[in-house]
């Protein structure tokens, strides 16, 4: 028995869709989601609903009663970073308890040095979870994801090709972005086959690409020239304010503007080549998925 957490989310259902591709049967994937109601297309599929929550610890006991494997999609909690890593040992302590025999968690790529990172909060809680899972003596894989290609459009705005300009204080800085749903695969992957216990994945592309790439290569689609402009982050913050884009979202997109900015997210790799058995799929291609 496999078992995918958050799967009426983006990664978890992708998780599961892989998982249905590479032959495992229905019967033989269950899931864990809070709110069963949800998962009405699941069950359509033969898969075993399971409810529980990571914030309830009896729930998860009860739910990953016998499973072999496990994935741990990491908790989108929009509180407190200590919520989601209380999430994510409370997931790992009912595993154990349960008999879970090897547990796949999705944590996410740092570099040496990122206590300095601007998002250093959010990397150490993966760091703290990662060390839990550790130290609780079950069998383990640690995918570090990096940063999602589809962010990039989120990044950018809806009006770049109006306005001809991308405007993000993101500076030189580069990311080797990835596609969630290769991420997805690859994790299934990782649960399908056999040798990956105790490792640690760096799944990110082989090349890291900045936003004047990006505006190339939008250019490029649309036919007519995209500038990038990186302002200073303060001028930045007020032209979102201006727009009305509520405090929660700017807040996000200055962190991960200046994530960016100081070299963070361009750790490459050839981890996710190798879980693939092909190159991820190009910024350059994902951009003309996009913008054609």
């Amino acid at each position: 028995m496999i078992l995918v957490t958050g799967a009426t989310g983006r990664f978890g259902s992708k998780a599961v869709e892989y998982l249905l591709k590479n032959g495992v049967h229905p019967s033989e994937i269950s899931v864990l989601v809070r709110d069963a109601a949800k998962a009405g297309r699941l069950k359509e599929q033969g898969v075993q609903v399971r409810e529980g929550d990571y914030a309830d610890h009896t729930s998860m006991i009860k739910a990953f009663q016998d499973v072999e494997r496990l994935l741990l999609v990491s908790s989108n909690d929009r509180g407190a970073m200590e919520n989601r890593t209380q999430h994510h040992k409370n997931a790992i302590r009912a595993a154990k308890e349960a008999g879970v025999k090897h547990l796949v968690y999705t944590s996410f790529v740092r570099k040496p040095g990122f206590e300095g990172s601007p998002i250093s909060g959010f990397q150490n809680s993966h760091v703290e979870s990662e060390q839990y899972l550790k130290e609780s003596g079950m069998e383990y894989t640690i995918l570090q994801n990096g940063i999602y290609a589809e962010m990039i459009p989120v990044f950018i705005g809806d009006k770049v090709a109006e306005n001809g300009t991308i405007v993000f204080p993101a500076g030189e800085g580069k990311a080797s972005w990835v596609l969630l749903e290769e991420l997805a695969e690859a994790a299934a992957n990782v649960l399908t086959t056999d040798g990956h216990k105790g490792k640690t994945y760096t799944l990110t592309h082989t090349e890291s690409v900045g936003f004047k790439t990006i505006a190339g290569e939008i250019s490029a689609v649309l036919g007519r020239d995209i500038h990038y402009k990186s302002p200073e982050m303060g001028e930045f913050k007020t032209m979102l304010e201006n727009a009305g884009v509520p405090q929660l979202y700017i807040g996000m997109f200055a962190m991960w503007a200046a994530a960016l900015a100081a070299h963070s997210l361009d750790k490459d790799d050839e981890a996710l080549t190798m879980l693939l058995g092909r190159k991820p799929t190009s910024v350059c291609e994902f951009l003309k998925q996009i913008y054609s």
